[in-house]
């Protein structure tokens, strides 16, 4: 079996009276993992089977006066973080173990700056390709915050799971008996949030990785949101126990039938709560799975 990677981003119900436009984005892919081929090989007695790994993202764009364009900030988001998971597992295919030790040292540093300066580089070329106006004849930092949003990001493979966030969001981890966030949020004072489109934003990137459990029994959730969930709730404990909700009804009633209907009730949490666009996604272990 494989894991079931499902989500959306919905609407916020200020945003539907205001006639605006969701500013949150979503992705998710599956990655196959493919060694570099060996100058010499042993005879093998049948194919190995292919392994695989999966990123997914999420993103949240401003929305505010002085990001107009953060809609698409938001989008080039998801993609570059997606992307470039892609590019590393593919490059350490042989050897994921040496991949879990380089995010583990240089995650919030030399991953956070190359996931920085690829998204500036394509807000640039957006801006450029949209008429909006040239990058020669403005001000880039100017430009790169029109364009200002969050990222959230995972990584899901054999041994162990990556997450990185830049600005507030949830990342969470959910089995029968634990609820627990992977990455602790910062505490942010006021709305003030942190951004891609600031200067220097790699440097307030946080990273966490976990080795994931060998036993074959369980069954395990791991959940992103954009902060218009938890924030339409009373209080953390709420918050906590929507999640739990969200496993309990996966594990009664199956990943797809949840997936069905995870449209219509983000929009109803949005309008009784906080007002905000909302994304979730899920990725969703049955059981520990062997090969990935």
């Amino acid at each position: 079996m494989t894991p079931e990677i499902f989500g959306v981003s919905v609407r916020g119900a200020s945003h539907a009276r205001a006639d605006k436009e969701c500013q949150d984005s979503m992705l998710y892919g599956k990655i196959e993992l493919v060694p570099p081929k060996k100058l010499f090989s042993t005879f093998r007695l049948k194919k190995d089977e292919p392994k695989f790994a999966y990123a997914m993202a999420a993103a949240d764009g401003h929305g505010s006066a002085s990001c107009p364009y953060s809609k698409d900030g938001s989008s080039i988001a998801v993609e570059t973080f997606v992307l470039i998971m892609e590019d590393y597992c593919r490059a350490y295919a042989g050897d994921m173990d040496e991949l879990s030790a380089f995010l583990d040292r240089e995650g919030e540093l030399k991953l956070a700056k190359v996931i920085s300066m690829e998204w500036k580089k394509r807000v640039l070329a957006r801006h450029m390709e949209s008429g909006r106006g040239s990058a020669d004849a403005e001000n880039e930092a100017d430009i790169i915050m029109q364009y200002g949003t969050t990222l959230l990001g995972f990584l899901y493979s054999e041994n162990f799971v990556f997450a990185f966030q830049l600005g507030d969001g949830d990342i969470v981890f959910l089995n029968d008996a634990v609820f627990e966030p992977i990455i602790s949020p910062e505490h942010i004072l006021g709305v003030e949030t942190h951004s891609l489109g600031k200067s220097e934003s790699w440097r307030n990137a946080i990273t966490a990785i976990k080795t994931r459990p060998q036993e074959t029994a369980g069954r395990r959730l791991y959940m992103l949101s954009t902060d218009g969930f938890s924030n339409s709730f009373a209080d953390d404990g709420e918050y906590e126990k929507s999640c739990r909700d969200y496993f309990k009804t996966i594990l009664e009633h199956g990943a797809e039938a949840v997936s069905q209907n995870l449209s219509d009730w983000l929009t109803e949490t949005s309008e009784k709560g906080c007002g905000d666009d909302i994304t979730v996604l899920f990725l969703f272990e049955p059981a520990r799975i062997n090969p990935l």
